[in-house]
């Protein structure tokens, strides 16, 4: 244990000697400029293969170059090569700043290349030095422009952060968390949305549109992060402030947010995504993407593509579809034909079944839909009951009576008079895709009748109730909308309490008692 804890006080003994000789390398040449050329034993320490060794180093070229560019220490305008600017007729000053600009391009192309440091530790400290840097460049322009015509932000560095973070082969969750305090700044937030735009087409037509999962999620997860304003009173909190016409200024204008967060979003999703994001994204989609898009019917080529991608896929995108038929006015007639063929067994069998019917149930909740469709998931709804679980269907016989509640006219279902030339075959056809052409209206729910034979107790009193007239009041099926099978089981082997059942008189509760009160009086006066 001994040497081990020597080796720690060694280790920490050479980290903090470390750190002092950088800090002094750092005070030299910023004192001094004959000391320029110990810029490169900092450059040197930031290649080290210790992280500790590049954690002092980043800190060092961040108090360094900072403070260059605040003194305007480094060259101004298109940038000369440095064999150029020792033969060329420059002045020492001119050749010191173009010196000095070189490193510090050489010291951000290094800290761009830890964004993808196997450490996170790492990572961040080059991130967090990077955005200095970029503020920095806000305020000291490395370019030669006439500002008064142009707006200063140093655009390029933040698409070479966003490139690098945007890793096509780790994982930089953690690290776009860490990102998210910047994307707080709306200039910030605008140019990484335009960056996204531009890197996404660039990565994906050069793999011609084949699925990236590990890219494609740091994408997802980048853009996850945004939080976009929805006044243009938010728009206050600015890395660079623009010294002329910063109103004028597409980062403080919400429009244009709202622009670049659309065509971030749509760039994005016109490429086949992984079956697992296609989730992630639709869950979102309702409350986090359309409230924000300037025209939210864009996105009507993503979901009908995602629908074609089936199971969980197309009930999320009938979702999202029908968010804009109801909120902003599209017209999709193929709505509820694509509902209607969603209708399939495996419904009853997967986990997102909850969610399935309760999404189907604010689908069906207008009284404006006509008799047909709505007889048509009645009676598909039912022949479907027939070999579902019984959990499945402590939802859906409910479902269906709720439906007859809110179409009366629906109820030709129940009750079919009999007749001399009854058919013997139910008319109904199961295998048809359009509802309209499905025969519903003309058969019954037979199946309803059948279900009051089952095997379990609750589903076959839930079946009975067609046989009595439906009250007015729909029934809440929120409360087994998740229930399991283990948890009917467990709810049918609990024993059975004491409970106290409705009578058509009033009972006489205290009769006896009256009565032995009597009788004890008699016995007192014998």
């Amino acid at each position: 244990m001994a040497p081990a804890k020597k080796r720690n006080v060694s280790s920490k003994a050479n980290v903090k000697k470390i750190k002092i000789d950088l800090e002094g390398i750092v005070e030299r040449i910023l004192k001094s400029r004959k000391h320029a050329n110990d810029v490169f034993d900092i450059l040197e320490f930031l290649q080290s293969e210790k992280e500790k060794d590049i954690t002092c180093a980043v800190d060092a070229c961040c108090k360094l170059f900072c403070t260059f560019l605040k003194r305007k220490d480094l060259f101004i305008g298109k940038l000369p090569g440095e064999d150029e600017a020792i033969k060329g007729e420059h002045s020492p000053d001119e050749k010191y700043k173009i010196f000095m600009r070189h490193r510090y391009n050489n010291c951000v192309e290094i800290l761009l290349e830890h964004l993808n440091h196997e450490t996170h530790g790492v990572k961040e400290s080059a991130l967090c030095c990077l955005m200095k840097f970029a503020a920095g460049q806000g305020l000291h322009p490395l370019e030669d422009l006439d500002w008064s015509e142009h707006f200063s932000f140093p655009r390029e560095l933040i698409q070479a952060v966003v490139h690098n973070i945007l890793s096509q082969s780790s994982d930089n969750s953690l690290l776009i968390s860490r990102f998210q305090e910047f994307l707080e700044m709306e200039d910030v937030r605008y140019y990484v949305m335009s960056s996204i735009r531009d890197n996404v087409a660039t990565v994906m037509d050069k793999s011609k549109g084949v699925v990236l999962p590990v890219y494609q999620s740091n994408v997802f997860t980048l853009m996850l992060n945004i939080n976009m304003p929805s006044q243009d009173s938010e728009l206050t909190n600015f890395m660079v402030k623009q010294e002329a016409k910063h109103e004028d200024w597409k980062a403080a204008k919400l429009h244009d947010h709202k622009r670049a967060f659309e065509r971030m979003w749509l760039g994005f999703l016109k490429y086949k995504l992984p079956n697992s994001m296609y989730k992630k994204v639709l869950v979102i989609l309702h409350d986090s993407i359309l409230p924000h898009m300037s025209k939210p019917t864009l996105m009507i080529d993503f979901l009908t593509a995602a629908y074609d991608v089936g199971g969980a896929i197309s009930l999320l995108a009938l979702n999202g579809l029908f968010v804009l038929i109801h909120q902003h006015n599209l017209d999709y007639p193929d709505f509820y034909k694509k509902l209607y063929n969603l209708l399939e067994p495996s419904v009853f069998h997967v986990k997102y079944r909850a969610r399935f019917f309760h999404l189907a149930n604010l689908f069906l909740s207008s009284s404006h839909l006509p008799v047909y469709l709505v007889a048509a998931f009645a009676k598909r709804l039912a022949r479907l009951a027939l070999t579902a679980p019984p959990t499945a269907l402590l939802i859906v016989l409910p479902f269906i009576y709720n439906l007859i509640r809110r179409h009366p006219s629906c109820r030709v279902l129940i009750h079919k008079p009999s007749s001399e030339d009854e058919l013997l075959e139910d008319p109904y056809v199961m295998k048809e895709v359009d509802p309209a052409l499905c025969h519903a209206l003309e058969s019954s729910l037979w199946e309803i009748k059948t279900l009051q034979k089952h095997y379990h107790p609750d589903v076959a009193k839930a079946a009975m109730l067609i046989n009595t007239p439906l009250s007015e009041q729909e029934d809440d099926i929120s409360e087994v909308l998740e229930i399991t099978s283990y948890e009917l089981m467990e709810r049918d082997l609990k024993p059975t309490e004491s409970k106290s059942f409705p009578l058509e008189f009033e009972t006489a509760a205290h009769l006896l008692e009256r009565r032995g009160e009597v009788l004890g009086q008699h016995f007192c006066l014998a």
